[in-house]
């Protein structure tokens, strides 16, 4: 069997020795560092820092690059301010999410797409296919480190080592700064629930802000806790809530469509609007058994559902999962989980699972 040789990020040589790596979308990534419970609670109390740098750039830019980013994404990017973000999502003419991601408005012609690890390939092929005009599409992942500092001391921790003025940099907003010596883009953003920010530089250089996270005693935190934090907030990811055959509506991220704008997708959602047939609900299981992603969903003996998502995170301490079922059941309360043949009662419970006060 041919031997896979994994990616590195620039961050390789100072975390690998200190954390339990894995493959993740082709790169070889730390899915902790001490315990996922140790890292998760670090974050909900107290300030963690995560290697994201696997993540994908894609900038667009050019004197038509609005309209080209308008018409390959679903939510309004024409309201974006010069340092402004917003979620957003890729979608096939059939309403099927080729990926999420974010848009960052750099300058008045010049946006960036922060796409995920495993779908860079496809959406710089999915970007290429559409656009037109006087635009230019570059491929930057390469070139860029990424590094989220996430938790209720995050603000505190990272003005020690820079400059600018953090309290000021309201959520899905950025900056472009010195931090830690090194020009970053400073983001108000993350993947946790929590307070916090995402720091681009340039990849020679991003090692420089790890290390000094790391003397102002930031706890380094995996994949893995990662993981736990966002699905307790109830943030979707790619390949569990998202995929081609799910469209935005059928996982709960209706808020990033606006069917007033012209994208890719938009005649498929707006009919499916009328009639969405799948519909996310929070679970939690009344017996003991964990769900995870593809156990089914069952309601007097039929199945109706999978989920996408289950575990026992550590701040809700409980066995909770995020599951997609039939429309028709939504106003149900409780269901059965088939957990590898075990048939588990379950009820159905408010999402997100956790929301920071």
């Amino acid at each position: 069997m041919e031997k896979v040789t994994l990616k590195r990020t620039p961050l390789y040589d100072l975390i690998a020795p200190k954390a339990k790596m894995v493959e993740f979308a082709g790169f070889d990534m730390p899915i902790m560092f001490s315990t996922i419970k140790e890292e998760h609670m670090a974050v909900r109390e107290n300030v963690g820092m995560f290697d994201v740098s696997h993540m994908g750039e894609i900038r667009i830019e050019g004197p038509d690059a609005l309209q080209n980013v308008q018409r390959l994404v679903t939510n309004d990017v024409s309201k974006l301010q010069i340092g402004q973000a917003q979620y957003n999502l890729f979608c096939l003419p059939d309403g099927g999410v080729v990926d999420d991601l974010l848009v960052y408005r750099l300058d008045e012609d010049a946006f960036w797409l922060v796409v995920n690890a495993s779908n860079i390939e496809k959406d710089v092929a999915h970007v290429n296919a559409y656009v037109e005009g006087d635009v230019t599409v570059t491929d930057e992942s390469d070139a860029y480190g990424q590094i989220a500092v996430q938790g209720p001391k995050a603000e505190e921790i990272l003005s020690k080592l820079t400059d600018l003025p953090l309290a000021e940099i309201k959520f899905f907003r950025f900056l472009t700064g010195d931090v830690a010596g090194v020009s970053t883009i400073v983001s108000r953003s993350g993947y946790t629930g929590e307070d916090g920010f995402e720091l681009y530089a340039r990849a020679e250089h991003i090692g420089r802000i790890w290390s000094a996270l790391e003397n102002e005693q930031v706890t380094p935190c995996g994949l893995g806790s990662r993981d736990t934090l966002r699905f307790e907030a109830c943030l979707p990811l790619y390949g569990h809530e998202l995929d081609e055959t799910v469209t935005p509506f059928e996982a709960n991220v209706n808020f990033a469509v606006k069917l007033d704008t012209d994208f890719i997708g938009k005649d498929a959602l707006v009919k499916q609007k009328e009639d969405i047939p799948r519909r996310m609900i929070g679970l939690k299981l009344l017996g003991r058994g964990i769900a995870r992603q593809g156990a089914t969903v069952e309601f007097d003996g039929e199945t109706i559902g999978v989920v996408t998502t289950g575990t026992m995170p550590p701040t809700v301490n409980e066995s909770i999962a995020w599951a997609r079922i039939d429309r028709r059941f939504v106003e149900e309360t409780h269901f059965i989980v088939d957990v590898r043949g075990k048939k588990i009662e379950a009820e159905r419970v408010p999402t997100p699972f956790y929301k920071r006060k």
